[in-house]
């Protein structure tokens, strides 16, 4: 493992930083989106601020001195924010060209985009990056980059929790669904069969959309408009849900910042290790979980002393926590 130069270390921090300021931009921006204008009701003129795509929104007046003065600030602060994300666009698309330089852009390119679209949406609480995509994370964080051997997968899980309100994910995704927000990503991306959990893109590269397993109470399918992906209950993943979460940003191939959301690295690396061990994981892919655990771990151990493996990661089952030994921690 090799970490990361001073200058990388360096870009990689400044683009950090400008994607925060961007992030920030952004949402002002996106406060205005909906716009607002008069509307005419039985002759008269109110002002109408919009709400959704579909035209909802509601009068805040009608047409007076105070409410064209309402009118007037809401256009200037529009205008003001558009202009304050177009400066920042300009300046991470120069960031960008120097981190493809410096080859610390390494976060395929679809899961950088995806990843901002669901930043962009709001939606960056309702949604963990697991699997072997998170690692991304975890060396973006650490600073030291894994084997790209270790990190090569076609497909990403976004694990939503089902904690979250899904009218509310429903609302910030503008009705279109999860398949909505990854074609913005990507305009080829298609679901699989029909109320599936799984989409692909032109590339095949494919996008499942999981939950832990839950009560027989909760019978209602959890999925954010019609003809959208519907989520699948995969074992084992409730830990992952309760354990604390990691927020940062690594760079994806075309140079511009990839926004994630994981679990804690340690919470990563035992559920790995859970999952080589058991008996009806693919064989295949045992091997594999395995060294990316003890990859994480390493990572952990001497690049983030602050994340000590004890007995305060409570959110993990027994039997995971058990497993520390196997990774020598």
């Amino acid at each position: 493992m090799t970490p990361l130069s001073n200058q990388q270390r360096l870009h990689l921090i400044n683009s950090q930083q400008l994607y925060e300021n961007f992030q920030v931009a952004l949402r002002h921006a996106r406060s205005h989106r909906y716009g607002m204008r008069w509307k005419r009701i039985r002759n008269v003129e109110y002002l109408f601020r919009g709400a959704d795509r579909f035209g909802r929104g509601k009068l805040l007046g009608r047409r007076s001195p105070e409410t064209e003065r309402i009118l007037a600030a809401f256009q200037e602060g529009k205008t003001l924010a558009e202009d304050r994300v177009r400066a920042i666009r300009t300046q991470l698309d120069e960031q960008a060209r120097l981190n493809r330089a410096l080859r610390i852009a390494r976060v395929p390119r679809v899961i950088g985009r995806i990843l901002r679209e669901i930043d962009a949406a709001g939606l960056s609480s309702a949604f963990t990056v697991l699997g072997t995509q998170a690692m991304y994370a975890y060396e973006s964080e650490g600073g030291v980059p894994f084997l790209l051997e270790l990190l090569a997968s076609g497909d990403v899980d976004p694990l939503f929790d089902p904690r979250s309100k899904i009218t509310l994910v429903s609302k910030k995704l503008d009705g279109a669904g999860l398949l909505g927000l990854l074609r913005k990503a990507d305009r080829s991306f298609e679901c699989i069969r029909k109320r599936g959990f799984r989409a692909a893109n032109a590339g095949q590269f494919m996008v499942d959309l999981i939950v832990p397993p839950r009560s027989m109470q909760d019978g209602e399918p959890i999925t954010f408009a019609s003809d959208d992906l519907v989520a699948a209950e995969v074992p084992g993943l409730q830990w992952l849900i309760n354990a604390p979460k990691l927020e940062t940003c690594a760079i994806s191939d075309d140079g511009w910042p990839a926004p994630f959301r994981v679990p804690d690295p340690r919470a990563f690396a035992m559920h790995k290790a859970w999952l080589a061990a058991q008996p009806d994981r693919e064989p295949l892919k045992k091997p594999r979980d395995l060294a990316q655990a003890k990859a994480v771990t390493a990572l952990v151990t001497e690049y983030m002393p602050h994340l000590p493996f004890d007995e305060t990661m409570t959110s993990l089952h027994g039997d995971v926590r058990a497993l520390r030994s196997v990774l020598g921690v």
